[in-house]
């Protein structure tokens, strides 16, 4: 058996749902369990989370889940797995807060170990040592994590950037890197979501400048809608709002929640009197307030969407408003982002997005940071992560152009184990994996076939065949009807068909007609072969058999 295996269950080959277990022959540790967003054909659909499958089988081995950061790709699916069982979670203050306000949302009588995480201290889980590493990203206490084990150490880069001038000023601990690399690197796994960009990504801290500048030119309201997680970049509207006179108003439940909690542990700094509740911020003139808003991703609830659409009553879009997107599309997103922008601007809003002006950096490192962390590390082995094929294969170029010999690099897909032993790595398809689709209403799975059903409707519609048999005698009342919704035929369509159908059902004998599971059968097969040929549409089709 392979002394240690690397199992990404979600965030390879795609970006999102990151979720990846280090196993030994004792023990597993999961790094992350987040989620991913649906693309537009999983109908009713709100998040996606991993297959736990693997865990589950395994749940004996399992230590507990090392945090790196409270994003939603990274903790969104804590609520799911914490359902099946309790186990340990290891994070650091603020993504403690974070996640037990998810928690409280999605999982509100799971009981929670929470276990304190500190940059630099290690601690030890079953045979296994984990150290934290401080790193910087788009959200504060994002830690890398060093798994020291008796094959050598595993480090999972997290998602990062080398921001030399962060807001909060807590740069990376590029020494410890250093120091790790000198010790020797087994394998890394490296963000590789912008390493297809050049150069260097831009410093948080330089939003804020040209935010302020924004404020100052807009004689009107001005809304910026961000990730509701980016508490750095809300500082940074604080700060700039104060500088230009305008005092601060939270719409968005998320947002607000976020905000408020923020605020009271100390990592949002504002004065009381420098905000304004959204109820009352109508009382302030135009160019004295500006709104932080839900929505920057297009998501249909969110604040920003329902105002674009004129449902949000709390708030709605004035001609001359000036809204700043301060955030980039998650890939996939973009159709409902720009429907949203369309619908601000048709209203009379000045829309600004980073593609006129830098009003937004992104958290991952690009080209050159990827090339400064392989070097600060010296890696033996190197897996990239946090992307999708293109972005691994752009890792993987770099890294070969770099003088990294192909064979000790491994572009994982979901469900692929890793194996490391002393004296060599190979990668196996061994474990169950997949996606589990989540409708947020109830916070329960919906399986395969429903989608397929949801689907089926969407495009093709339904069709409801009621028959009336006379239970005595077996025989049809008068002709079936038929009620359709959501498909494209015309009357003449519908009594074409049911004509065709009473000529069919004529052949049964009465004693068939009352056997209405047969009956049923038949008329779904005859009324969706009938359907298609004068429609070309596959509805699906509901039989209702009435005995009288």
């Amino acid at each position: 058996m392979p002394s240690l295996k690397i199992i990404p269950l979600g965030g390879t080959g795609e970006i999102g749902k990151n979720c990846t277990v280090v196993e030994t022959e004792k023990d597993i540790i999961i790094v992350d369990c987040g989620i991913s967003f649906p693309h537009e054909e999983h109908y009713g659909v709100d998040i996606v989370i991993p297959d736990f499958t693997y865990i589950l089988e395994n749940r004996d081995k399992v230590r507990g889940v090392v945090i790196t950061h409270a994003h939603e790709d990274h903790v969104g699916a804590l609520a799911y797995l914490l359902r099946e069982f309790n186990l340990p979670l290891y994070c650091t203050p603020l993504t403690q807060a974070m996640v037990a306000m998810k928690l409280e949302e999605r999982a509100r009588n799971v009981e929670v170990n929470f276990q304190r995480m500190t940059p630099g201290e290690k601690f030890k889980l079953g045979e296994m040592e984990i150290e934290p590493i401080r790193i910087t990203h788009s959200i504060p206490e994002t830690n890398a994590i060093a798994f020291h084990t008796d094959e050598g150490i595993v480090l999972f880069t997290a998602d990062f950037k080398f921001d030399r001038t962060p807001v909060d000023k807590l740069t990376t601990d590029e020494d410890r890197l250093k120091e790790l690399g000198e010790d020797g690197v087994l394998l890394l796994l490296c963000d590789s979501t912008n390493v297809e960009r050049e150069g260097w990504s831009p410093s948080e801290s330089e939003v804020g400048p040209s935010l302020k500048k924004l404020f100052h030119q807009a004689e009107g309201r001005v809304l910026v809608t961000q990730f509701s997680s980016n508490i750095h970049r809300m500082q940074q509207i604080c700060d700039a709002a104060k500088a230009t006179g305008r005092k601060v108003s939270i719409a968005g439940r998320r947002m607000e929640m976020t905000f408020n909690m923020c605020r009271r542990l100390g990592y949002i700094n504002v004065d009381r009197e420098d905000t304004i509740p959204i109820d009352d911020a109508h009382k302030l003139p135009n160019n004295k307030v500006v709104f932080i808003v839900t929505g920057s991703q297009g998501e249909p609830k969110a604040a920003l969407s329902q105002m674009s659409r004129r449902e949000y009553s709390r708030l709605k879009v004035r001609k001359g408003d000036t809204i700043i997107y301060s955030a980039r599309p998650i890939p996939g997103n973009e159709g409902p982002i720009w429907r949203t922008v369309n619908n601000l601007i048709r209203q009379g809003a000045n829309v600004i997005t980073d593609h006129e002006t830098p009003v937004h950096t992104s958290g991952h490192a690009y080209e050159e940071e990827v090339k400064h962390m392989i070097a600060l590390t010296k890696p033996f082995y190197v897996a990239p992560v946090h992307g999708e094929p293109r972005h691994q294969k752009a890792m993987t170029d770099l890294l070969v152009k770099g003088g990294h010999e192909s064979h000790r690099i491994f572009v994982l897909e979901n469900g692929q184990t890793l194996n490391i032993d002393e004296e060599s790595a190979w990668v196996v398809d061994e474990v169950p994996f997949g996606e589990v689709f989540i409708d947020q209403n109830n916070h329960s799975p919906i399986n395969e076939n429903v989608l397929r059903q949801r689907h089926t409707l969407a495009h093709d519609g339904v069709c409801v065949i009621t028959l009336v048999i006379d239970k005595q005698t077996g025989e049809m009342l008068g002709r079936p009807r038929a009620d359709i919704r959501g498909m494209n035929a015309t009357p003449k369509d519908i009594e074409d068909v049911l004509d065709d159908l009473c000529t069919i059902l004529t052949r049964y004998q009465p004693a068939e007609l009352k056997s209405s599971d047969h009956m049923a059968t038949e008329i779904v097969e005859a009324t969706g072969k009938l359907l298609w040929r004068s429609t070309k549409q596959r509805p699906i089709v509901i039989p209702i058999i009435e005995l009288v």
